[in-house]
């Protein structure tokens, strides 16, 4: 078992305090907006035994397990983060894997640079996600249906919106959404900035259901972003409940502390919120135009005192355990690499006491017994 060094990203929409204070160490002042463990090859975790990267690289069966090798490979097919959204993230999608193949194929032939602002594809897979809060966690999910989007359009009152009001009334579901998001995304520049400081003064006056996208425009002022994210279903996690975030749903993180993982990967195709590139007819491509309830998941409990969060995906699992104390230790071993992450109390994992935001990998098959007082997350594959 190996305790972990993990690097904090400092990207502009972080938190300065949220991972400070969990980690009970004085803020820097600076935005600290994610916390990666695992083998991710661009802030991989550290070991005593060097990094997470060249520990399994050294050996992938050894430390993933037979099984995982042969199903996700000779790599780590998870990445785990605590994440502190301090402002509102892009609003984005990610591809599933065959879009995410073909797509990072075509860019590869084209020879687009990986690290090219207007590259889409950083790799050949797919990013499915979960992030359970930590904290009350603010964020859009999904789309609405699109009679309760046009409600939310119309009661601003603002003329240039009417046009994408009668379009979520007059189409069927699917075409209506992808009309008004591709209106949205292709207005003249000037016409939209318009349109959102209209639209944002309105949310600001009425307050309730549309003040989340005042301050959506305070943070990104005529970004066409705004009125895209009200095509949206908002949403508000408390903590220990979840989001599951599969391919072509947009999404994004407005505020709040969470624990989230993904599988390996860096696909991100935006929709606004940003100033980076927004593809729009790549984006339309791969955006599901269906609309839903955000699915809030709740952790279902077994006896042996696991809190698993379900999802449809194999390349990672995440569970929970909140111990009482006083009990005897708890034998988490399983024959799949693990990553341990404490968010609460003290507990002790093998032989490594933890405290919030520390965390540990085992090795497939290495004993894990946790014990004290505190809160686990268990992160894993399913093979």
């Amino acid at each position: 078992m190996d305790r972990l060094d993990n690097t904090v990203r400092p990207y502009a929409w972080g938190s300065p305090t949220a991972i400070p204070h969990l980690l009970g160490v004085e803020p820097t002042g600076e935005p600290q907006a994610e916390m990666w463990m695992g083998a991710h090859p661009g802030a991989p975790s550290r070991t005593a035994r060097g990094s997470l990267v060249e520990v399994i690289d050294a050996s992938p069966e050894d430390e993933l397990g037979k099984a995982a090798v042969a199903k996700f490979g000779p790599r780590l097919p998870f990445l785990l983060k605590i994440l502190a959204a301090g402002a509102p993230l892009s609003l984005q999608v990610h591809p599933n894997l065959e879009q995410a193949r073909e797509g990072y194929a075509d860019e590869e032939r084209r020879g687009i640079p990986v690290d090219a602002p207007h590259r889409n594809y950083k790799d050949a897979n797919h990013k499915p996600e979960l992030i359970c809060a930590l904290t009350e966690f603010d964020g859009l999910c999904g789309f609405r249906d699109p009679a309760r989007a046009a409600d939310l359009l119309d009661g601003l009152g603002v003329a240039s919106l009417k046009p994408y009001v009668d379009l979520l009334h007059a189409q069927p579901e699917d075409a209506a959404l992808r009309e008004v998001l591709t209106a949205i995304l292709t207005a003249e520049p000037e016409e939209m900035a318009h349109t959102v400081a209209e639209a944002s003064a309105a949310c600001a006056r009425l307050g309730g259901d549309h003040a989340p996208y005042a301050d959506l425009a305070r943070h990104y002022p005529g970004d066409p972003g705004v009125i895209a994210a009200m095509l949206l279903n908002y949403v508000r996690l408390q903590p220990g409940e979840a989001l599951f975030l599969g391919a072509g749903i947009p999404h994004a993180y407005l505020n709040g502390l969470g624990v989230e993982i993904m599988a390996n990967s860096d696909n991100v195709l935006r929709c606004g919120l940003t100033p980076k590139h927004v593809d729009v007819p790549e984006l339309l491509r791969v955006v599901r135009f269906e609309a839903g309830d955000p699915g809030v998941l709740r952790p279902e409990a077994s006896p042996a005192g696991e809190e698993v969060y379900d999802t449809p995906i194999d390349e990672f699992r995440l569970s929970r355990y909140v111990l009482p104390g006083g009990g005897a230790a708890r034998d988490l071993t399983l024959d799949t690499p693990q990553i341990l992450l404490c968010t609460a109390g003290s507990v002790r994992a093998g032989e490594h006491e933890l405290s919030p935001g520390q965390s540990v990998f085992v090795p497939a098959g290495e004993s894990a017994e946790i014990s004290g007082t505190g809160t686990i997350f268990r992160a894993t594959v399913i093979v």
